[in-house]
């Protein structure tokens, strides 16, 4: 998608379809919709007054110019209440528009940033929000179908800024935009892909493409694997025939000392290993990699954003499956950490594979550590697919991680890690168990992980409930999301010391 950033009118401006806006409760648009209104002969006010445009949240109104403009289309996006308009909405107004309008066959698209003016937003930060939620919008999980039949996909986003003084602003957000939303749409592509197609090898091949952008990459197999002691995820890998990957990606900025560590479960396929998950629903199991994707996918963005901080990605990647050689639940397996974990439950495989590539990537000298995945089912229960659920074990650096969700758009909700918690992972025959069963369940994954970070500042995201949208939303549609990447992205950029 070609991104651009001109000084101008709205309403001059040459592409297959324009967006202005308007909030909730105005009668009289001001500002360039008002320019537009003037420039159709008061169309949208006759609207307005008729009841057709209210300003409802996501309220797509589309207007054909009949000629009296160079756009032959003007869309008027709802953006709600200008007291409740925030980082979400901004992201989720444009993909909206883009969506509805791609699915028309309009590929280019001019549109003023939302919420930069009464809705008091910073112009370069609604700028990135207007880009990532273009890239939001033009996602399609449908790149397996054959035929002409599909909706096009935006090929040009022009940004329109009357004032001059603000053009160079917005068009450095709109740039970091773009980046920020090709690397959601590119996790979101490998979290869609079959496992048959996106295989542990496969996921590593994606990764080694970093080295474009100056990211090293070095992948392990199960000999190295098995050398390094990572007998806990090993234990995961036993049942398929594919070999697992670690797959560590290195971005080394100049002078940095500090060194950040995104880790990331990569489960290409769960079928529960031995215990077996229901039939129903299992394909949406290849999307169990979708914490890997979301660390590959970060970890190119940073590359190209240049942050001040060294930055590790570490993703442990492997199928679960059940057959003759699967670890049985009951067994006994030694972590890279020096722990014994006794595995009650093989369903419960994320945290196995988490707890050796956490210890991995501290022993390589991450002195703060974040993790993805989708971890616990009981997540979903609990925050539904709403909200990406928080634990840590350093309250200051959960509260960093709110900050920056704050900023990205993206709603996290903390869990507690109280002591008691840690009792329900009591084993008499090892160390720690790696499942205690349904009570808490959406804490005792995290509460398992912390027993491997040590003192170490560690934040672990469990995106179970919110990598994949259930239902046909308006600004994505039903799939994967790419949930947490932008959070991860401000995280770290304001590790480095503010925006990278």
């Amino acid at each position: 998608m070609e991104i651009t950033t001109v000084a101008g009118s709205i309403t001059e401006a040459a592409a297959e379809a324009v967006i202005v806006n308007l909030f909730e409760g105005v009668v009289a648009p001001g500002g360039a919709t008002g320019a537009m209104d003037q420039a159709l002969g008061g169309q949208i006010s006759d609207l307005i007054r008729a009841g057709d445009i209210k300003g409802k949240l996501y309220e797509v109104t589309i207007i054909h110019t009949g000629g009296r403009l160079p756009s032959p289309r003007v869309v008027v996006m709802g953006l709600g209440k200008a007291t409740e308009f925030d980082a979400e909405r901004a992201r989720r107004v444009t993909a909206t528009a883009v969506r509805a309008l791609t699915a028309k066959g309009v590929k280019t698209i001019a549109t003023i940033v939302h919420g930069a003016g009464i809705g008091g937003m910073d112009p370069a930060q609604a700028a990135q929000l207007c880009v990532e939620g273009a890239f939001l919008g033009d996602f399609r999980t449908d790149s397996h179908k054959t035929g002409n039949d599909q909706p096009a996909h935006l090929e040009r986003l022009t940004i329109v800024e009357r004032d001059q003084g603000k053009v160079a602003v917005i068009s450095e957000g709109a740039q970091r935009g773009g980046i920020i939303g090709d690397a959601v749409n590119l996790a979101r592509f490998l979290t869609n892909e079959p496992s048959n197609l996106l295989t542990p090898s496969k996921l590593a091949e994606y990764a080694k493409q970093a080295s474009e952008l100056g990211v090293e990459c070095e992948v392990m197999g199960p000999e190295e694997l098995a050398r390094l002691g990572m007998n806990s995820m090993l234990a995961v890998a036993k049942g398929s025939d594919e070999p697992c990957r670690l797959i560590v990606l290195r971005y080394r900025a100049e002078g940095a000392r500090d060194t950040v560590g995104l880790v990331g479960k990569g489960i290409t396929f769960d079928s529960g290993g031995l215990n077996i998950k229901p039939s129903e629903g299992m394909e949406r199991m290849r999307g169990d990699m979708a914490g890997g994707a979301n660390v590959l996918a970060a970890m190119r963005a940073l590359a190209q954003l240049k942050p001040a901080i060294n930055v590790l990605g570490v993703i442990g990647a492997t199928e679960n499956l059940p057959s003759g050689h699967a670890t049985k639940p009951g067994d006994v397996v030694k972590a890279l950490a020096g722990k014994t974990i006794e595995i009650k439950d093989m369903d419960a495989e994320g945290r196995l594979v988490l707890a050796d590539c956490l210890a991995y990537a501290r022993r390589e000298g991450a002195g703060r550590l974040i993790d993805m995945a989708t971890l616990a089912g009981a997540t979903v229960t609990a925050l539904g697919h709403v909200a990406t659920s928080i634990a840590g074990n350093d309250q200051a650096l959960v509260e960093q991680v709110k900050a920056a969700a704050e900023r990205a758009g993206e709603k996290m909700w903390q869990m507690p890690l109280y002591p008691e918690y840690r009792e329900l992972l009591k084993s008499s025959v090892a160390d720690i168990k790696n499942h205690a069963g349904r009570p808490a369940a959406a804490v005792t994954g995290a509460m398992f992980m912390k027993e491997f970070v040590d003192d170490t500042p560690w934040v672990h995201l469990d995106i179970a409930g919110t990598s994949w949208a259930e239902n046909d939303q308006a600004w994505s549609g039903k799939g994967p999301t790419g949930a947490a990447i932008a959070t991860v992205i401000q995280l770290v950029s304001d590790m480095a010391g503010g925006r990278a």
